[in-house]
């Protein structure tokens, strides 16, 4: 695959003493984000990469009935976001299907209702985090058993802290949110963090595009199992602040985290095409 496909362009190793390390923040050469001639292209860039994440839900089985939802910022109507269609299975969305909400929760563009609890909760995550260009939830069985403890990701390895000092336990619960009170109640609970794990409830990550968010949510699962596991093995041994931090340095970078989520968006588009359907 040519780096330049798909709207990336490979970043180089130009302001960089070792010639084997690309010009990033990680060193990794990974292509810079794409840039867009209007707001339509951006929009359908997005929608194509939220039925694509609406399908990796699907294939690694976060679906839960009719939970679970993910959002992403139109990018002209900044009050208006687009979502996956209530009632429809993440293993059968298209970009067709995806609906378009207003600041109101009318659905301005598509043919199926909005779950309200993803209204709700998206629609002010988007209102009070200007910088959450996408926020991704589900109710996964191992962010629901990490909750139902009341703990959250320990630095036990490099991938967990990514969210080292950067994720927030939500401890209240009314029942499904349902109320624009008790979106607003998550959203402001959520601050400026990556992640927001909701006991008895699931998991939300979010991000300045939605392969960020994505990448964040996939990945904050994976840590989740990995710490039950090692807790249900013996005691873990988290590592020092200093290496946490370290380690954050690296695999918490925005960058690296958008273009992991590119790899998986080329792999589900290959398996599954359809979901390009329009």
């Amino acid at each position: 695959m040519s780096p330049t496909q798909k709207g990336y362009v490979m970043t180089t190793a130009k302001h960089r003493s070792d010639s084997y390390l690309a010009d990033t923040h990680t060193g990794l050469p990974i292509p810079d984000r794409p840039a867009f001639a209007s707001p339509e292209e951006e929009r359908r860039y997005r929608k194509r990469r939220l039925a694509a994440a609406l399908r990796l839900f699907g294939k690694y089985e976060f679906d839960e009935g009719i939970s679970g939802h993910i959002s992403v910022r139109d990018p002209e109507c900044t009050d208006h976001f687009w979502a996956n269609p209530f009632g429809v299975s993440f293993n059968q969305v298209t970009v067709g299907d995806l609906v378009c909400v207003d600041s109101n929760g009318k659905v301005v563009h598509g043919d199926h209702p909005i779950n309200p609890s993803a209204f709700v909760i998206h629609s002010k995550i988007h209102e009070l985090r200007a910088d959450a260009t996408a926020a991704a939830h589900a109710h996964t069985e191992h962010s629901r058993a990490l909750a139902a403890l009341g703990k959250l990701l320990e630095p036990l390895d490099q991938e967990s802290a990514a969210f080292y000092q950067d994720q927030v336990l939500y401890e209240e619960y009314e029942g499904p949110s349902i109320s624009i009170r008790q979106g607003e109640d998550i959203a402001r609970k959520l601050g400026d963090k990556r992640a927001i794990l909701l006991r008895y409830h699931g998991l939300i990550t979010v991000g300045g595009s939605i392969e960020e968010a994505m990448h964040r949510f996939f990945t904050f699962d994976g840590c989740a199992r990995v710490q039950l596991l090692a807790a249900g093995a013996g005691k873990p041994r988290a590592m020092s602040h200093k290496q946490a931090m370290s380690a954050k340095d690296g695999f918490g970078d925005s960058q690296l985290a958008s273009f992991s989520f590119h790899v998986l968006y080329n792999e589900i588009t290959a398996e599954q095409p359809d979901l390009l359907d329009e």
